[in-house]
């Protein structure tokens, strides 16, 4: 009985995170407001910040809430190993500049597109897999990649509603810089899950202390791609220039949901990761829809999230998917 109520709500979980952080960015990214709309990339700063200072929280609990235990554990694991550290060097740079597609991605694109073209990142995931790792994928597997490819490109099919020759100019230059976002996002995805994965394998140290590695790297690439791109603007009205309430709920969202989902992923098989993105799928689209208003589903469109769906549960049929591990 315990075990069936953790597993629910664990689906309750992947759900909430998955469609929440997705809209929420969606939202925050396109609301009119007065003044500068705050910047990504100080945005991926915070929530990289934020992300370490859980971490450590999460250590010192397990180390009983000793400072001293803490200090000699980090030291050692961090300080005292630098080729183990710099070894994340590597995917931390990349889901830094994942997190900034997203952000690009979500701008471009409406949540419901985005969300079934984001599955991508399991035929990414599954081939990196492949190639690094040496795992074998099954008939249904391979199968479910194909049919996933499918359902995409028929979520991107160009719709024939009727516009303005200028609005379509610009709605399908928006969608071009959205799409390539996401697929280089899933690219990255797939690389950086993969490798962290590896390294994971090779070592026995605490997933929250990998976190913690992560997240000082990814701070320091995120200050450098802050100022690199927004230089200009966090010196002019500073970093935190167009921050409110919901974009302080986009960073948390985006630093705890990862640690949230690490959680209560062991308590999740196959089929209920299938159901919580079917879910979250049919969600955004439904609020998409009805709530924000800037997406309208057409035939085409749900064909190509029904093969999404499909394909999802399929890849996990044979065998345990090739999935991200959980990078906090």
């Amino acid at each position: 009985m315990a075990s069936t109520h953790l597993k629910y709500l664990s689906l309750g979980v992947l759900v909430f995170q998955t469609t929440s952080l997705v809209l929420t960015m969606r939202y925050s990214r396109t609301l009119q407001g007065d003044g500068p709309r705050y910047l990504a990339s100080s945005a991926v700063v915070t929530a990289e910040l934020l992300k370490i200072l859980a971490c450590v929280m999460l250590v010192f609990k397990e180390h009983s809430y000793s400072v001293r235990a803490l200090n000699s554990m980090l030291r050692q694991e961090i300080v005292h190993k630098p080729v183990e550290t710099l070894k994340l060097a590597i995917p931390s740079g990349i889901y830094t500049l994942q997190n900034n597609l997203l952000y690009v991605a979500l701008s471009n694109l409406d949540a419901a597109t985005y969300q079934v073209t984001y599955q991508l990142k399991i035929l990414t995931t599954a081939l990196f897999s492949v190639s690094m790792l040496g795992r074998k994928l099954g008939v249904y597997q391979w199968l479910s990649l194909l049919i996933l490819m499918g359902g995409v490109a028929l979520v991107q099919w160009p719709s024939d509603s009727p516009s303005s020759p200028e609005k379509e100019q610009l709605s399908s230059g928006s969608q071009v810089v959205g799409l390539v976002a996401v697929l280089v996002a899933c690219c990255s995805s797939g690389f950086a899950g993969v490798y962290f994965e590896k390294i994971l394998k090779e070592t026995k140290q605490s997933v929250w202390v990998r976190n913690i590695q992560l997240g000082m790297f990814g701070l320091v690439f995120g200050v450098i791609g802050m100022f690199a791109y927004d230089g200009d603007r966090v010196r002019e009205h500073g970093m935190f220039q167009g921050y409110n309430s919901l974009t302080c709920v986009v960073v948390a969202l985006q630093a705890l949901g990862g640690l949230v989902i690490a959680a209560v992923i062991k308590y999740a098989d196959n089929i209920l990761k299938g159901f919580a993105t079917s879910l979250s799928i049919i969600l955004s689209t439904l609020i998409s829809y009805f709530w924000l208003e800037d997406f309208v589903p057409t035939s085409v469109f749900f064909m190509g999230a029904v093969l999404v769906i499909v394909a999802t549960f399929l890849y996990g049929y044979e065998g345990k998917p090739s999935t991200n591990p959980s990078r906090a």
